[in-house]
């Protein structure tokens, strides 16, 4: 059955002389690995929208379950132009991309974090100085929505309302904060300032908190990075090339 819906293109590899293999992002079925026949020739229904990281309309033959669908048509919306001028920016999309593609289930839609990643990718070219901050906010829009939201406010262990004067800890793998009475249990977590800890819970809060305020990219990244890499149960292949500016 055709099915035409709205996605990004988020991997891209060669299958054949002619055809092309893509993983797309959609709204309406999630992630979609798809067979793009004659992909690859000058000429075709796809033209430039299997590009990396382009905004597309789809249309798409579903197969059954454990056979891949059929890619018959490709428009771009957007291609997200600013990206292509700015390094940091690019790294910072395939850094999106590569989350999108490893950390998700096929056949899982997420509509809202779709329109958070479109937005990120709307945003990177331009966010300068904040481009660490704006990575961040969607690696906590991206872990909010699948259900690892970070508790920064309370006690992931027993409860405790976190009080500042007290230290702050955060600990990844047991996906937040830790009050001093439950400290000496976990190791490998790390301590926070005032201004980071109320940073992470502004970007939580609201998706434009990354606009205004102190930057503290580079400590804020270093928080969202390690509970992604904990998430992941990896530390993701572009984060390297995010460290110079996170």
């Amino acid at each position: 059955m055709m099915q035409r819906t709205q996605g990004l293109v988020i991997r891209v590899s060669d299958w054949s002389e002619t055809s092309r293999l893509a993983t797309i992002w959609t709204r309406d079925f999630g992630k979609l690995r798809v067979l793009a026949k004659g992909g690859r020739r000058l000429k075709s229904n796809f033209e430039i929208a299997l590009d990396l990281l382009n905004w597309c309309s789809i249309v798409v033959i579903r197969k059954s379950p454990g056979a891949m669908d059929l890619l018959i048509e490709a428009q771009v919306l957007e291609g997200f132009p600013e990206l292509r001028r700015q390094l940091p920016a690019l790294y910072a999309g395939y850094y999106l991309a590569e989350l999108l593609g490893e950390g998700t289930m096929d056949d899982d839609p997420h509509p809202n974090l779709l329109d958070e990643a479109v937005g990120a990718l709307r945003d990177f070219g331009g966010a300068g100085e904040r481009l660490g901050l704006r990575v961040a906010s969607f690696e906590l829009a991206l872990l909010s929505e699948l259900g690892y939201r970070p508790r920064l406010t309370h006690c992931v262990d027993c409860g405790r309302s976190i009080k500042p004067g007290e230290g702050l800890y955060y600990h990844p793998v047991a996906g937040g904060m830790i009050c001093p009475g439950c400290r000496e249990r976990r190791r490998g977590g790390m301590f926070l300032n005032g201004v980071v800890w109320h940073r992470l819970q502004e970007l939580l809060a609201n998706p434009t908190a990354w606009r205004s305020g102190p930057t503290e990219s580079r400590a804020v990244r270093v928080v969202t990075e390690s509970a992604i890499t904990h998430w992941l149960g990896r530390r993701p292949r572009l984060s390297p090339y995010l460290s110079s500016w996170r």
